[in-house]
Parts: structure tokens; C-alpha cells; sequence
């Protein structure tokens, strides 16, 4: 398999893994919030997962963002 292949794999298994981590532990969670968006805001969601979900998505940019398109010129 190419390295980008593995990669993208290798992040999308591993946040997919947090993710069903963080929903199973917030699952008793009762400190609530809502997030102020630009238009409107947000339903009531636990300050947990509001900072999980922030964390692995920017794991994920992260991720893909370092990654090298460029092909090597032999």
C-alpha cells in the first residue's frame, strides 16, 4: 500500500477510535453548554465533547494538512 494510502487510514481508524471513546465516557456528563456560532447557537451538548470533537478534528486537519502531495521527480 502507498505511505499516503496508510496514512489516511492510519488517521481515520485512530480519531475514529477516540471519537467512540469520548462518546462512551461523556455519556454520564451532566455540565452543559451551548456554543455561539457566528449565525445562531448551538443545542446544549456536554463541555466535553464540545472540546473532544474540537481536538480530534484538529487532529485530523492536522494530519492531512502535513501531508506530502508532491510526487518525486527521479
Amino acid at each position: 500500500m502507498p505511505y499516503l494510502v496508510k496514512k489516511i487510514f492510519y488517521v481515520l481508524i485512530f480519531n475514529s477510535c477516540l471519537f467512540i471513546i469520548l462518546i462512551t465516557g461523556i455519556q454520564n456528563s451532566s455540565n452543559r453548554s451551548k456554543v455561539d456560532l457566528l449565525i445562531d447557537k448551538t443545542v446544549s451538548l456536554p463541555i466535553g465533547f464540545i472540546t473532544g470533537t474540537s481536538f480530534i478534528s484538529g487532529s485530523i486537519l492536522g494530519n492531512l494538512l502535513s501531508l506530502n502531495f508532491y510526487k518525486k521527480r527521479d
